[in-house]
Parts: C-alpha cells; sequence; structure tokens
C-alpha cells in the first residue's frame, strides 16, 4: 500500500468527484468521471455491472484515478478489487458512497436501498492507492 501524506488524505476526502481511466480490451485507455468515498485507506466506486468501467476492470484491474481541483490534481495508481452485486460488502460501501454524493449522512440500509442497487445493477469498485501523485 501507498504510504498517502496527510495532505493527499486531506485533498481526497475535500473531493467527491474525479475520473476514472481503465484499459479497454484493445490496450487503449477509457475513462469516465464518476463520484467516490476515501475512507483514509481505500476509494470506493459505485458503478453498474454493465459498464465499460466495470468490464475493463474485472478484466484488467489496473486503474488510474485523477481529482483534480483547477490547476492541482492527485493521481492514484492502483488495483481495484471488483465487488460484484451479490457480494455481502456491496450494500454498506455503496451506501458510502452515496452519503458522500448527497451529503445526507442519516442515509442507512434498507430493503428499498438494496432493492434500487440491484434494480441499477450496482456494484462497487475498492481501490487501495498503490502510487500517489500530486500536482499543483
Amino acid at each position: 500500500m501507498a504510504i498517502l501524506t496527510e495532505e493527499h488524505k486531506q485533498y481526497l476526502y475535500a473531493h467527491k468527484w474525479a475520473v476514472l481511466a481503465t484499459g479497454r480490451k484493445n490496450g487503449s485507455p477509457q475513462i469516465s468521471q464518476i463520484a467516490y468515498d476515501f475512507d483514509g485507506e481505500d476509494i470506493v466506486i459505485s458503478i453498474k455491472s454493465f459498464t465499460a468501467k466495470w468490464k475493463n476492470a474485472v478484466r484488467q484491474p489496473k486503474i488510474a484515478l485523477l481529482v483534480h481541483d483547477d490547476r492541482k490534481q492527485l493521481i492514484v495508481y492502483g488495483e481495484a478489487e471488483c465487488i460484484a452485486e451479490d457480494h455481502p460488502e456491496r450494500n454498506a460501501l455503496s451506501l458510502r458512497v452515496f452519503k458522500k454524493l448527497t451529503g445526507n449522512n442519516e442515509m442507512e440500509l434498507s430493503d428499498d436501498f438494496t432493492k434500487t442497487l440491484d434494480d441499477q445493477q450496482r456494484t462497487i469498485l475498492r481501490i487501495i492507492p498503490g502510487k500517489v501523485m500530486m500536482n499543483e
């Protein structure tokens, strides 16, 4: 695991939008804007199982994540752990992302929340940073 400095951690806590880069089957890059949650150790992203970013990460889990703020940026390189719809941690990790995205810390796990995740075919990418670079 990469050693995240306090500056890196504060930057990741302060943001919720990033650009995720994965590799297509033919080797070309695929990028998507995503919302994420950082808990001090890992970054979690909720995505749908039928998207290119999910399929790419399942096939080749090496990813890059760019969190930018004007000209300042933090780039995280790592491997994505692909947590499928039937994984026991999927619901709790999804809740983390949705709390961060909405700012609603009162949200709780419920049957309705799980049904929404299931209906949308939501999965999770959990990223443990392997290398981190920050530029201003």
